[in-house]
């Protein structure tokens, strides 16, 4: 079984993708008509035994409606006029996808403001209200 780099330390196997063709729109003249051309890409990420769990959960977030209930990814690629480019295509649009569901998001260091940040930010406010207040009709 051949396997599909994707990230550091990260690869699928060849048999977990599977692909169907179909007709594809746009252009192409006559090809278009007689010719399956779009490549349907079908990769089962929740039954994938070669992406860890966190990578499974991050991949099910940032692919949206593009995975089904039952966690399989579809991707549809249908940008080129060639059968074999659009393939390339799906491929390399999943494996862009699993590569940033397998980068660890930065973890937040919670900051608190500057006492000086505090001191311009009540001075700001004491500024405006001044202006404010100035609008107002004049008291005899």
């Amino acid at each position: 079984m051949s396997k599909i780099p994707i990230a550091p330390g990260i690869a699928i196997d060849a048999a977990e993708v599977a692909f169907a063709y179909l007709r594809a729109s746009g252009p192409g003249g006559q090809n278009v008509n007689k010719v399956e051309t779009a490549v349907q890409l079908r990769f089962d990420a929740s039954a994938s035994a070669s992406l860890p769990e966190e990578v499974k959960d991050r991949l099910r977030r940032l692919a949206g409606r593009r995975m089904t209930g039952d966690g399989v990814l579809v991707i549809t690629a249908r940008r080129f006029r060639s059968q074999e480019r659009n393939r390339q295509d799906a491929l390399a649009r999943l494996g862009r996808l699993i590569a940033a569901a397998a980068r660890r998001p930065k973890r937040r260091v919670a900051t608190r403001p500057t006492l000086e940040s505090k001191r311009r930010r009540l001075d700001a406010k004491q500024r405006r209200g001044t202006t404010k207040r100035l609008r107002g009709r004049p008291t005899e």
